[in-house]
């Protein structure tokens, strides 16, 4: 039971810390600052924590979310916001889609398959962009990331809507049953009838779907349509589920989990921010969580 509360006590922790340390991290400017910058990280973690549940891996959300962001932005430029967001939003789930068929289809371990895309979803968006960002986006566009409701972030009202939908797929639905299924055990779930294939390719168009989202909110955040955006965030996404308590040998996981994750390491940044710190000492950071946070995986594992 301690194991499974470790990551809200070191949320608590960390809050407090920084509480004390800087006087301007409880201010609702800086509180507000990080909702809006941990959004991003937030929605594409909720699309990750079903795809390791279901025992798969997805490096090229970094990749899909700037390839999403890209076209909606020059969707936008040429039309409306709405068409714009649904373009957005559909690349992101074909994305998503592409890797989870042929993971299945090819029988490829998807940690190889999602290396390959990877590269494959960040070269046509700068084949597209001719490496150049897309700017001239509708000024209203910028309420996605910017705007608030009710005195709230609007995107918080989003990533709200997102975690509450993915928690009632996970617990309320065939496909999150057979997700949670699949990642602990894909031969036993074949042989009881689970079709394997179409669930998976299911988790990973959902996971694209998300991803698609937040490559809208980066663009509603920066104006930009920026073909370069995105890179690394596949490692953050990963850290947020299993700081969250995910497990990467699949079958466990959840979306409060996640977002403790994920709200752990925004504060860690802005942390960082506030007090001086060194930015690259970030990125030290993530690798040595995310090492040691499996590895407490593990342990656990190995006691029972």
């Amino acid at each position: 039971m301690i194991q499974r509360l470790l990551p809200f006590f070191t949320l608590i922790a960390l809050f407090v810390i920084l509480s004390v340390a800087s006087p301007s991290f409880l201010t609702g400017t800086n509180l507000s600052s990080v909702v809006r910058q941990t959004a991003v990280i937030n929605i594409m973690a909720l699309g990750m924590t079903v795809v390791i549940i279901a025992g798969g891996i997805d490096l090229s959300v970094g990749s899909i979310l700037a390839l999403a962001g890209l076209l909606g932005a020059m969707a936008m430029v040429q039309g409306s916001i709405v068409l714009g967001v649904i373009i957005g939003l559909a690349i992101g789930a074909a994305c998503g889609l592409a890797n989870g068929v042929m993971t299945t289809a090819l029988r490829i371990n998807p940690f190889i398959v999602t290396l390959g895309t990877m590269g494959i979803y960040r070269g046509l968006a700068l084949i597209v962009s001719k490496g150049l960002p897309v700017h001239e986006i509708p000024p209203a566009f910028s309420y996605l990331a910017e705007g608030n409701l009710l005195g709230v972030p609007f995107v918080l009202w989003v990533l709200l809507v997102c975690a509450f939908a993915v928690h009632m797929i996970l617990e309320h639905t065939r496909l999150g049953r057979y997700a949670f299924s699949i990642g602990s055990n894909p031969a036993a779930a074949l042989y009881s009838g689970v079709p394997v294939a179409f669930h998976t390719s299911a988790v990973y168009a959902l996971a694209g779907l998300l991803t698609g989202l937040a490559g809208m909110i980066e663009a509603s955040r920066l104006m930009t349509g920026q073909p370069t955006s995105g890179q690394g965030y596949e490692l953050t996404a990963i850290a947020a589920v299993v700081i969250g308590g995910g497990s990467l040998r699949g079958g466990e996981g959840s979306v409060l989990g996640t977002l403790v994750g994920a709200f752990i390491m925004g504060l860690l940044a802005n942390g960082s921010d506030l007090l001086g710190t060194n930015p690259y000492w970030q990125q030290v950071i993530i690798g040595a969580v995310i090492i040691l946070a499996v590895a407490f995986d593990e342990l656990r594992k190995r006691r029972k």
